[in-house]
């Protein structure tokens, strides 16, 4: 009876521990860094903003940056909020330099930006 108990306890106690692990995020596939190649702002000033400062980045998987149009790569991030996001943005963080090489960026524009790379269109005004 000891035993079938502990048996008991211990399957118990490794399905606990199982259903708390997280998921990994899957690495991109090729079809998903096409995708971020392929993918552009609608309007003319957000996409020449976007090509001069975060396509390089934001389009290779060796950047480690988020792929642009990637909702499971930027889920994580904006889980921390898009002011978060635009804070870092505009001061830098990690590997990306401050306003990602866009000098002339405002934090309006850093907001666009993080609304089309991460959901892969513009934001509806």
């Amino acid at each position: 009876m000891r035993i079938a108990f502990r048996l008991f306890l211990s399957t118990l106690l490794l399905a606990g521990l199982a259903a708390c692990k997280e998921e990994a995020p899957q690495p991109p596939s090729t079809s998903d860094i096409h995708r971020a190649e392929s993918l552009r702002p609608a309007s003319d000033d957000l996409r020449a903003r976007y090509e001069r400062s975060c396509l390089a980045c934001h389009t290779a998987i060796d950047a480690k940056a988020p792929l642009t149009g990637d909702i499971a790569q930027w889920k994580p991030r904006l889980g921390k909020g898009m002011d978060v996001l635009v804070k870092h943005a505009m001061e830098g963080f990690n590997a990306m330099p401050p306003k990602g090489l866009c000098a002339d960026c405002s934090e309006a524009d850093m907001r666009a930006l993080i609304v089309f790379m991460s959901q892969g269109k513009e934001e509806r005004k």
